[in-house]
């Protein structure tokens, strides 16, 4: 069926995101994003759902992150 959601148990894959760099410095925006992730503090690691948001914010701040 178009639109819908994923369900019946089907597994989404997961990102390990870790903060490894201080947002100290850095341009508003970057220190925003971070927080966006749930990270604000160095070697606070989230598990964030594979997206295209996700992996946007990602890109946005990769020098001062390390995804597993």
């Amino acid at each position: 069926m178009a639109g819908k959601k994923e369900a019946d148990g089907a597994a989404k894959k997961m990102l390990r995101v870790t903060q490894v760099a201080s947002a100290a410095g850095r341009f508003a925006d970057q220190r925003r994003t971070l927080i966006g992730l749930g990270l604000n503090k160095l070697h606070r690691s989230r598990s964030l759902e594979d997206s295209a948001a996700v992996r946007g914010m990602i890109n946005k701040v990769r020098h001062l992150v390390r995804v597993e």
